[in-house]
């Protein structure tokens, strides 16, 4: 069994946005509904979290909380002039920071706690204080640009906590494995035209955001070659996640030798989620997991860091959470998923599945990994 950490805390379910429907704003023609939230609500985390205590798996865990992330750290990613707006706005009330990114009162409080579990969870992996660890860290963090909120997000959590361990640990490669459904574009902008982070992103292709993702973005400059983007066809399935990982993910982690993997962990590509189509089970984010922690052993001392960002369906989220959570700490519960078999009878066919192949081969040999 490992030393996994989970760090949570309550303040990051606080966070609220203004009043939606789906991901429309209130207003005109959208009616108000009964929550009038948008799919990004505490719901889905508090019942991962309560999945965890009911099937005793968070008593084999290391929970913890984390300080705040505090300017000087926020300030190394986001401009003075985007953080002195975000404080303004979430005091005021809430407002709209960014397309797909609006918050309520006191969200700027509840994002720095959220960036401070990932600063948290990076550092006590890195100082060996733990084998890996889990930040439930809300609201996520991928899409955020430097000077913009975007799809939910608000602040860089990964990258704000890549700085500080690259300040504090004097670390000279990290990889950024993103399996969030949606392309992690913000992650992929802040570190374009850098080659001491590997940033590789699998996602529905042209899900969101639309045009994003694409895999001719390689890198500018001394970056050129360290950004990888796997666009996967609408509905690929289990397949289509492992083919993505042994063509491309885990030669390129092997290739890179990161001194870190931390894992921008979403599951809005499973199969109940509202907000995309890649009919994902639950054991695909154990199978995902584990690829990682593989390759994490042979290359760095088996340090991996899961942040959470997206997933939307409150009934599947924590199937999918618990079962990546089990594999983190080497351990097992009685925890079944009781709609895995119907997922599975649902899977894409072989001639998709091939269809699929085919492209990731050709993927893989742009990025230069010929099978």
């Amino acid at each position: 069994m490992n030393r996994t950490g989970f760090f949570s805390d309550e303040a990051c379910f606080w966070h609220i946005s203004q009043p939606h429907v789906g991901i429309l704003p209130v207003g005109g023609w959208v009616q108000p509904s009964a929550s009038s939230s948008l799919p990004e609500s505490p719901d889905s985390k508090r019942r991962l979290k309560s999945l965890l205590d009911m099937s005793g798996l968070l008593g084999k865990l290391t929970s913890l909380s984390a300080p705040s992330a505090g300017e000087e750290a926020l300030l190394r990613i986001h401009g003075s002039a985007y953080l002195e707006k975000f404080r303004r706005v979430s005091e005021a009330g809430g407002g709209v920071m960014g397309p797909e990114a609006s918050c309520g009162k006191g969200s700027y409080d509840y994002a720095r706690k959220s960036t401070g579990l990932v600063m948290r969870a990076v550092d006590m992996v890195l100082s060996g204080d733990l084998d890996n660890a889990y930040a439930l860290s809300r609201p996520p963090g991928h899409h955020c640009l430097p000077d913009e909120g975007m799809g939910f997000c608000f602040l860089a959590n990964i990258p704000v906590a890549i700085e500080e361990a690259r300040r504090v640990h004097k670390l000279s490669r990290v990889a950024v494995v993103d399996w969030d459904v949606h392309h992690g574009n913000g992650t992929e902008a802040i570190f374009y035209d850098r080659p001491d982070v590997l940033t590789i992103s699998i996602h529905q292709e042209n899900c969101y955001p639309t045009g994003s993702g694409h895999p001719d973005r390689r890198g500018d400059g001394a970056g050129e070659g360290y950004n990888i983007n796997i666009p996967l066809l609408p509905g690929g399935g289990h397949d289509a996640y492992v083919g993505a990982m042994e063509k491309i993910v885990v030669p390129a982690l092997k290739a890179y030798q990161p001194e870190l993997i931390i894992v921008a962990c979403g599951y809005d590509a499973n199969a109940f989620d509202p907000l995309a189509r890649m009919m994902l089970p639950s054991r695909t984010y154990r199978y995902l997991i584990s690829r990682v922690m593989d390759v994490a052993g042979e290359v760095c001392g088996g340090k991996v860091v899961a942040a959470h960002e997206g997933g939307y369906s409150e009934a599947y989220v924590p199937f999918c959470g618990h079962a990546l959570i089990e594999t983190l700490a080497g351990c097992t519960t009685t925890v079944r998923d009781e709609i895995e078999a119907y997922i599975l009878a649902q899977q894409p066919g072989p001639r998709f599945v091939a269809f699929q192949n085919e492209l990731l081969d050709e993927l893989a040999g742009m990025f230069g990994f010929p099978g």
